[in-house]
């Protein structure tokens, strides 16, 4: 058997191996964009996938011919890029990914995108709500901190916000946080799984190693945690203008989808780290936060606490909070200003 027919084998057995007793739609907004593509097509290999509806403004029906003559039994259609198109893409969706919008540039920062992306979320999050209201939304789109906001804003303005159901993505810092971790101890990375709590940008993404039980000290604890919160800028640098962190990110948004879709077929103690409507730190400004979320059928189950810290953890914590509350306020005026 050939290297990819057993790579291929071995991600559906290890990855999908569950019988899918319910039909699925997913959608994916953006997906002929560079984290659109591969998240499309890692969601095309998922068995638990029954139906895949593809929107962008250029390339969905192409995206979605190129990756429907993949041999699984879900169904691909792209969509045309009119409000229509985007319509019928929505409607029925279980799950809708929305990795859409520009991406980074050697120099930017997450906040550098923000009036762009903040346009595109919006006007995405407004055809969610009409069209599919009891979906789960995965917002990708940077910056996170101010995009899951936004989108929970316009949710309101048409009266159909449920927080259970608006999720920001941020698992991309823990397959991060486990693998740079791996590197340093000689460990397997796929039985790594550090806990990442705060936002998804900068400084706000704080990595809990104590709670795995490592300790790095001195300045091997502070290259690995600004290496986790600065992971991104790597990709960026090395794609050297041509990209930003596609590929990582695909298979991140492709894993939380997995997770809600086992939570929602009835799998019990499905845990996932994410940015959602938290009760957490709403006293600090921060009314969104990312720590352990457990996954169900109605979306967020329970938001597991922080827990014990170590007193370097906690500074990383009250920096994270600060510049956490700056961005979510930051995203709720713009969206009040710009409905």
């Amino acid at each position: 058997m050939s290297f990819s027919r057993q790579v291929f084998g071995a991600v559906q057995r290890r990855a999908f191996s569950a019988s899918t007793r319910s039909n699925s739609k997913v959608a994916v907004l953006g997906a002929s964009g560079g984290i659109g593509q591969p998240l499309s097509l890692l969601l095309k290999l998922n068995p638990r996938v029954s139906e895949l509806g593809l929107y962008d403004v250029r390339g969905g029906p192409g995206v979605a011919a190129d990756i429907s003559h993949i041999n699984t039994k879900s169904t691909v259609k792209g969509y045309d890029p009119t409000p229509s198109g985007l319509k019928e893409c929505l409607t029925g969706s279980e799950i809708v990914l929305i990795p859409a919008g520009v991406p980074r540039k050697p120099g930017m920062t997450r906040d550098d995108l923000f009036n762009t992306n903040a346009s595109i979320v919006r006007d995405l999050a407004k055809a969610c709500a009409d069209a599919a209201p009891e979906a789960n939304i995965l917002i990708i789109s940077n910056p996170v901190n101010s995009t899951v906001p936004i989108t929970a804003e316009v949710f309101k303005s048409k009266g159909v916000y449920n927080p259970k159901r608006l999720f920001g993505v941020t698992t991309l810092d823990v397959v991060r946080a486990s693998r740079f971790i791996s590197e340093l101890k000689g460990t397997d990375p796929a039985n790594e799984n550090i806990t990442v709590v705060g936002g998804h940008s900068g400084a706000t993404i704080v990595p809990l190693l104590s709670q795995s039980g490592y300790e790095l000290k001195g300045d091997k604890l502070d290259e690995y945690v600004r290496r986790v919160q600065f992971g991104g800028d790597e990709v960026v640098q090395a794609k050297g203008g041509a990209g930003s962190a596609t590929l990582s990110m695909a298979m991140a948004g492709a894993r939380f989808a997995e997770s809600l879709l086992k939570a929602a077929q009835g799998q019990k103690g499905v845990i996932e780290p994410t940015f959602v409507d938290s009760p957490l730190y709403k006293d600090q400004g921060c009314d969104f936060f990312a720590s352990n979320v457990e996954l169900g059928p109605n979306g967020v189950e329970k938001i597991h606490p922080v827990g014990k810290i170590t007193p370097y953890e906690q500074k990383l914590l009250d920096v994270c909070l600060k510049d956490l509350a700056g961005n979510i306020k930051k995203g709720v005026a713009w969206a009040k200003e710009n409905p």
